[in-house]
Parts: structure tokens; C-alpha cells; sequence
């Protein structure tokens, strides 16, 4: 599976919509790559860390509206620019990973990030959805076979 990494949507006449999200391959937390590889372009990521056991744990998810992906994973992703201290710890400790997917609509992207929460965190009040569904559902595909949900 090559997809290109991005989210795709089918909505039904029930007030359901249907999001799927095709990752890009899982990379190492590396500034260089990131400014070589990662678009300047709206969208979703997660990140990784590396236990000592050698089994990758999700330690955060997020969206990057303005300012792209590219800015939001350096920013995310360097223990030296992080300001969040729990993030910035994991991140000097442990080796993390990052993937991405392109969405271009601010709304797509809460109502995701909503599903993560309440999968993740239920009852969390981190995001709240957009309101314009009655029921969001996501699947994700990844070459990596990393699926979370």
C-alpha cells in the first residue's frame, strides 16, 4: 500500500459521516527529515515513543492548521522548542516517531481528533466535535500496519 497520506470522507443521509485516514509512513522524530520530507500543508498527526521493550506507545495527536505540518512536527517533536514539560520529558528520553496525514478542512480535522479523544479518553473533554454529525466514524489504513483505534 503507497497511498498518498491523506483523509478521505463519505457522509450518508443519516447524519453519519465515514473518515478514512491513509498515514504516512512511521519516521523517526529527526528535525532534519522533517523540514526534507514533512509539507508545509494542513492536516493530523500522531506521535510515537519507543519503550525500552522495543513497543511503540502514542503519546500525542494533534492537527496543524495554520502553519503546516512541517512547523507543527518541528515544534512538536524538538525537546529543546516543546514547551509542554510531560512531552518534552518523553521526548528526551525515549526515541519517537511521527505520522501524518493531509486533511485541508478544520472541521474534518476536530471531528477526527473528537473520535480520538473519546476512543483514547473517554468522556475527555480535550476536543469537542463540530456539531455537524450525528455519528463519526474513522478507519485507518497504514503501511506500517499501525492502527490505533
Amino acid at each position: 500500500m503507497d497511498e498518498k497520506p491523506e483523509v478521505t470522507k463519505l457522509e450518508d443521509s443519516r447524519g453519519s459521516v465515514y473518515f478514512t485516514i491513509f498515514w504516512s509512513k512511521l519516521a523517526k522524530c529527526e528535525k532534519y527529515h522533517i523540514i526534507k520530507a514533512v509539507p508545509s500543508d494542513a492536516g493530523i498527526y500522531e506521535l510515537y515513543s519507543k519503550d525500552l521493550k522495543g513497543k511503540l506507545n502514542l503519546f500525542y495527536f494533534g492537527k496543524s492548521w495554520y502553519g503546516g505540518l512541517r512547523n507543527e512536527l518541528r515544534a512538536r517533536t524538538d525537546p529543546e522548542i516543546e514547551t509542554d514539560p510531560k512531552r518534552r520529558e518523553v521526548l528526551s528520553k525515549y526515541d519517537c516517531y511521527f505520522r501524518y496525514s493531509l486533511l485541508g478542512n478544520n472541521d474534518d480535522m476536530t471531528d477526527i481528533l473528537f473520535f480520538f479523544a473519546q476512543t483514547y479518553f473517554p468522556g475527555s473533554p480535550i476536543y469537542k466535535p463540530s456539531g455537524r454529525y450525528e455519528n463519526v466514524y474513522v478507519k485507518e489504513e497504514s503501511s506500517d500496519k499501525i492502527v490505533t483505534i
